[in-house]
């Protein structure tokens, strides 16, 4: 018997069926998988269509004044808001400023917007204030603007917090999910699946003989490594709600592609892994927070994990599969075992509230 509020990830890894229209919005919604694809693309898209919009990549890059820019907004609502490695501050500093950074850009500034509920903890508030301060400081961004808004007492749960942020794309870079080219290699940073195993942990009170941490952190420094290697990077994408496997789904379909994955190749920790096996889950749809997959031309491949493993939240990099020009769309994971698996997107909601 499973903990009680986490699913099997069994509805993740079925053959997918058709999506029928909700009367209501579901936790689905929001988990990054089918259902939010399809809320965006039946719902979101038709009503704010636009050039830049149309992209999905993790921000959108547009023209102004003869300069490209990046624009990425993201709400965080994860609870709890105090988990081991970070907090619902410096996880927003992060997502935002790593969100850019899967632009090709170079963050310049962040907004941030607050919406706390009447009785919240002002300790606790302090808290989350400062880790924002600490990161935005780490990564270089300065917060230059900001919003707060208070709700009645049960109206709310605790605080959400909205940041945006915008960056100037590198000259001569050109990254989007729609770029993937047969015969690229797909790299990802480092292990997978440690903070949402780490939210998950401390949502349910569970204990493990190590400490889960949570892997949120800035990955400027290893993506301008990377772009410094390798300018003709093609795909920059984090692998948030849903995971690796359904990044790389929206990769594949996007760019009209398949993707060959090697089980063994993907770093996964330990205790993460073991973690997974108990609650029923996959890492590969587990979420990350301060790991990103990048897409690159294969003859770049061995300059590019050089250097990122030459700095120190890089050692870990791996080359884990490639570009295919089979089915597009189609993700298949060579196993373990030699045999082969079809890899979707998320269907449901692994673990609501992570982000």
């Amino acid at each position: 018997m499973k903990p009680d509020g986490l699913e099997s990830m069994a509805a993740g890894l079925a053959c997918p069926l058709p999506i029928e229209e909700d009367s209501i919005v579901q936790l689905a919604h929001g988990g990054g998988g089918r259902k939010t694809a399809h809320l965006v693309d039946s719902l979101f898209l038709p009503a704010f269509a636009s050039p830049a919009l149309d992209q999905l990549g993790d921000g959108a890059v547009f023209d102004v004044g003869g300069q490209r820019l990046a624009f990425s907004t993201d709400s965080f609502v994860v609870q709890p808001v105090f988990f081991p490695g970070g907090n619902i501050g410096s996880l927003a500093v992060h997502g935002t400023v790593n969100d850019l950074a899967m632009c090709g850009a170079e963050p310049l500034a962040l907004s941030a917007g607050f919406v706390l509920e009447e009785g919240f903890s002002m300790d606790d508030l302090r808290r989350i204030v400062a880790a924002m301060a600490a990161a935005s400081a780490e990564a270089g961004v300065p917060i230059v603007t900001g919003d707060t808004k208070v709700v009645n007492r049960g109206r709310g749960d605790g605080i959400y917090v909205n940041t945006s942020g915008i960056g100037r794309v590198r000259d001569g870079i050109q990254v989007g999910p729609d770029r993937a080219r047969p015969g690229d290699a797909v790299l990802v940073s480092g292990p997978v699946g440690d903070h949402g195993i780490a939210v998950m942990a401390a949502r349910s009170g569970l204990e493990f003989h190590t400490t889960l941490l949570s892997d949120s952190a800035c990955v400027l420094p290893l993506v301008r490594a990377l772009l410094d290697a390798a300018p003709a990077t093609r795909t920059l994408r984090d692998p948030t709600r849903g995971g690796l496997a359904t990044a790389l789904c929206e990769i594949a379909i996007s760019s009209g592609v398949g993707v060959s994955l090697d089980e063994d190749a993907i770093p996964v920790r330990r205790e993460v892994r073991a973690a997974c096996e108990l609650l029923g889950f996959d890492p590969l749809y587990v979420a990350c927070e301060g790991r990103f997959l990048a897409v690159v031309p294969a003859a770049d491949c061995e300059q590019v994990l050089a250097a990122l493993r030459a700095l120190p939240d890089g050692d870990a990099a791996r080359r884990i599969g490639e570009i295919t020009d089979g089915t597009p769309g189609r993700v298949v994971l060579r196993t373990g075992l030699g045999s082969h698996r079809r890899l979707e997107r998320l269907s449901g909601e692994q673990l609501p509230r992570i982000c």
